[in-house]
């Protein structure tokens, strides 16, 4: 016989219009992450500073999550998930308008575009710990994992079409009016795009449904479950298996945001003038990491075995990095197919991670545990950006991969570590107490 909690869990069809929604905004946020560096070559000769300088349009991403992230969470904790949502669309928008007025051929015209930039990366903290919350508040037990690596597929999509289309729309060109026709296309047709996702969000998203989706979701919503924000980050902090989490999750993320950012100093090295064909290649990595990531999401959803889906996942992907460093010297098309591979189980990796994380530390709200994923994420990409590009500069790609490499096998060794007992995944199915 059916508890009460049960008899009032509902599923709404506007679930999947909050998705969508959420889906579009962190899309045009993730975009504007790469653009830059995917084209550093062209950024660095028109805005006339070094390409180390044109890296920090991605750095500062990572460097602005650690220091917004505390009161973030907090923000969503006290003014729920449409507030957060709204705020990011808000001054994403407004940061991508800035960049327009940075069209000056010079160090002023980069500064002011830096302006922008960090505006529009400042927003990123309100999109990388939303997934798994936007899961657990709109969408049922059995669906979760799925809407999660859906949520997460979003901003893939958005870094997917930043390593594409500026390649496409900014040529390489020794004549300043021919790259500032190509950026006023890019930064005009940014601020247009964000400018109507936030009016949607405006009038369409809401803060949560009228009843909770799931037993696990009511039993939060009852008041007894969950604990306060800075009580729940410090349960967190002393759960032994979701900390070994944390380094695994940083290391793979890191790994790639290094591996993103530096592409096209890496690909240029080694095959001169194909800059459509980096962007390319950082489409095809990005591609087959959302394909990684749905396939990832329902493998979850159909056996609920997270630490063997997570092990195994963390194995190919350092078989990947592997491969990707031996067939660099050996033209692009090898380098495609590697590409493909490391994308699908690296970034495959983002949605379980999340789903994970939520495991292990259930009934703490999920926004807290993926806001601690998405810090050690950050630090690590902070260290392997910064360190990486010394190395990159002053060592070649060689020791800058093994040094991922060795990175990632590290990864590896700590997932073994882990141990969990599916709390959350019990309580949704049974009903059983917390």
């Amino acid at each position: 016989m059916e508890n009460d909690t049960e008899k009032h869990t509902r599923l709404y069809r506007s679930r999947f219009l909050m998705l969508f929604l959420f889906i579009a905004y962190s899309m045009s946020n993730a975009f504007q992450w790469i653009e830059y560096s995917i084209i550093s070559n062209i950024i660095s000769y028109y805005y006339q500073v070094p390409n180390y300088a044109v890296s920090w349009t991605s750095i500062i991403y990572s460097v602005l999550y650690l220091i917004l992230i505390v009161p973030s969470n907090w923000i969503l904790e006290k003014k729920g998930l449409r507030f957060i949502v709204l705020l990011g669309s808000f001054f994403t928008c407004l940061g991508s308008w800035i960049k327009c007025c940075s069209l000056i051929p010079s160090r002023l015209g980069f500064a002011i575009t830096m302006v922008g930039q960090s505006i529009v990366a400042a927003n990123d903290v309100f999109i990388l710990g939303i997934p798994s919350h936007l899961a657990g508040v709109w969408f049922g037990a059995d669906e979760q994992c799925r809407a999660c690596a859906v949520g997460v597929f979003g901003n893939q999509l958005g870094i997917a079409l930043g390593f594409l289309l500026p390649p496409l729309i900014v040529p390489n060109s020794s004549n300043n009016d021919d790259i500032e026709r190509g950026l006023t296309i890019l930064y005009y047709s940014l601020a247009v795009i964000n400018s109507v996702i936030f009016i949607f969000i405006v009038f369409f998203f809401k803060k949560k449904p009228p009843h909770p989706p799931s037993i696990a979701q009511a039993a939060v919503l009852s008041g007894d479950s969950r604990s306060s924000y800075w009580a729940s980050m410090g349960k967190l902090c002393k759960n032994f298996n979701f900390m070994l989490l944390l380094v695994t999750y940083g290391i793979v993320v890191g790994v790639f945001y290094a591996i993103s950012t530096f592409l096209n100093e890496i690909i240029l090295f080694y095959n001169k003038g194909e800059e459509e064909s980096v962007g390319l290649m950082g489409l095809i990595i990005v591609v087959a990491g959302m394909i990684g990531s749905v396939v990832c999401g329902v493998i979850l959803d159909k056996t609920h075995r997270y630490k063997q889906v997570t092990l195994s996942v963390y194995v190919l992907s350092v078989l990947a990095m592997v491969a990707f460093t031996l067939v660099l010297p050996f033209g692009l098309l090898p380098m495609f197919f590697v590409s493909s591979l490391l994308g699908f189980f690296m970034i495959g990796y983002l949605p379980i991670g999340f789903e994970f994380a939520a495991e292990l530390t259930y009934p703490e709200a999920e926004a807290n545990s993926a806001g601690l994923l998405n810090v050690s994420a950050n630090i690590f990409g902070i260290v392997l950006m910064a360190g990486g590009g010394a190395l990159l500069e002053h060592y070649g790609d060689k020791i800058f991969n093994i040094c991922l490499i060795v990175t990632l096998v590290v990864g590896s060794i700590a997932t073994v570590l882990i141990k969990s007992d599916l709390r959350r995944y019990k309580v949704s199915q049974k009903g059983g107490d917390i």
